[in-house]
């Protein structure tokens, strides 16, 4: 992973915002973090966004206006360059088998981590 990269929070929930960006922050050192309340405001952040930059996306599933599973097919079309430099990780509670075989089965999906956000162990896929 190259230094710096943008963190993309895509999660309605304002507690869970709090939180993620702080252990972002704390743990990781992260300096960048955007947060959008649902998908679409996600898909709008990243064709407005400046290219060439790594980005990570921790995205939720269950939300309102454009849940996780709409923003991924929006994210498909997106064009490559922003989908190259852009890894998401899926970040849910969900227990849904068929939600989790459609999360693992996306291409463009690097991970999933279930809520609570697992800090250490999103940490030790960077180290």
């Amino acid at each position: 992973m190259e230094p710096n990269p943008i963190f993309l929070v895509i999660e309605d929930n304002l507690i869970d915002q709090l939180v993620i960006s702080q252990l972002l922050k704390k743990v990781l050192h992260v300096e960048q973090i955007i947060i959008a309340n649902n998908g679409k405001e996600g898909i709008e952040w990243l064709t407005t966004k400046k290219k060439n930059q790594s980005l990570i996306i921790l995205l939720d599933i269950q939300m309102p206006i454009m849940n996780g599973f709409e923003f991924l097919n929006a994210f498909q079309k997106l064009n490559k360059e922003i989908r190259q430099e852009t890894q998401i990780y899926v970040l849910s509670s969900t227990l849904d088998p068929d939600e989790l075989q459609d999360i693992n089965k996306n291409d463009n999906v690097t991970g999933f981590l279930n809520k609570p956000f697992p800090i250490e162990e999103f940490k030790r896929k960077f180290t």
